[in-house]
């Protein structure tokens, strides 16, 4: 792990852009679901994503990694984008929108685990009983929101995606050190976009049958949550550690519930607002270091005149 990185106010920019993008995503998987196939919605998310990173890359005349990186990206690709959307767009049509979140909130713990083994991030203490204490306030939020909490076997299908997403976060790592985040991140998005091309044959049919919100639903996708979001998610990770950065997670579900209250007028009862300080909580106790206090030069005292 490069000592240089900490997590600074432009990172922190970049995770809350994310984050707000990625909450938003939820409602509009299930939305789009309506007319399309898991695979068709992880395609046309992708797709979408990857021509604008296209034209982003075009406009800017940004560089492609090394090609001796493109096999790691490209399996990255299809294990952090194909197989997660893939796996979490499938366990959406069989299990509740409430335990899907509480399972991917489990993605920080894991991506801590995986960097300190990978990468050497070194994990204090501190920072694994943060992970612990924000993780109980998202079970919190989840269950005070009424949203509905059954484990079924669809669940492994999740368990994939947290350890697919683990490992596309903490595998990037080493690559922004030598290649530009832009370059990177558009990289994964091709490899990913055609590794869910067999899963969504159909998505031209269904385009076509579809109601326009539902297509709608894809075309957001495709730019917030999916091109916004992973880039400035990437561009976060490139400055700070990758177990950092990933404990704000768990700020997605209470960031979803204030949305709902906003949004739709949903109001949070008192324990959901317990469950969101609670989060707050364990990820700013995740992300505090320890101030060592360095003792002080005895000051020497002046020779006095004895009376």
């Amino acid at each position: 792990m490069n000592s240089s990185e900490h997590l600074d106010g432009r990172a922190l920019i970049y995770i809350g852009i994310a984050l707000i993008t990625w909450s938003s995503a939820y409602a509009a998987i299930a939305y789009a679901l309506a007319s399309f196939t898991p695979g068709e919605v992880a395609l046309a998310r992708l797709a979408i994503g990857s021509l604008c990173f296209a034209l982003l890359v075009w406009v800017k005349r940004v560089p492609l990694p090394q090609r001796s990186d493109w096999l790691q990206l490209t399996v990255l690709g299809v294990l952090g984008l194909t197989v997660y959307h893939l796996c979490l767009n499938y366990a959406e049509t069989r299990i509740a929108s409430g335990t899907a979140s509480i399972i991917i909130s489990l993605v920080p713990a894991a991506t801590a685990t995986l960097s300190a083994w990978w990468i050497g991030e070194h994990l204090s203490p501190r920072r694994m009983l943060g992970l612990g204490v924000a993780l109980l306030g998202v079970v919190l939020v989840v269950l005070a929101s009424g949203k509905q909490v059954t484990f079924q076997p669809m669940v492994g299908l999740v368990l994939i995606s947290v350890i697919a997403s683990a490992i596309f976060f903490v595998g990037q790592k080493s690559l922004f050190a030598r290649n530009n985040v832009i370059g990177v991140t558009a990289f994964g998005f091709f490899a990913g976009t055609l590794g869910t091309v067999p899963f969504g044959l159909g998505l031209p049919h269904a385009l076509m049958l579809a109601p326009w919100s539902h297509s709608a639903a894809l075309l957001w996708l495709g730019i917030a949550p999916s091109f916004v979001g992973y880039l400035t998610w990437n561009a976060a990770l490139r400055r700070a550690p990758a177990s950092q950065v990933s404990s704000f997670i768990y700020f997605s579900p209470p960031i979803a519930v204030f949305i709902g209250w906003v949004w739709l007028n949903e109001q949070p009862g008192w324990l959901t607002l317990v469950g969101g300080v609670i989060t707050v909580g364990g990820v700013v106790l995740a992300n505090s270091r320890r101030v060592s206090v360095t003792p002080m030069a005895p000051v020497a005292s002046k020779p006095t005149c004895e009376p």
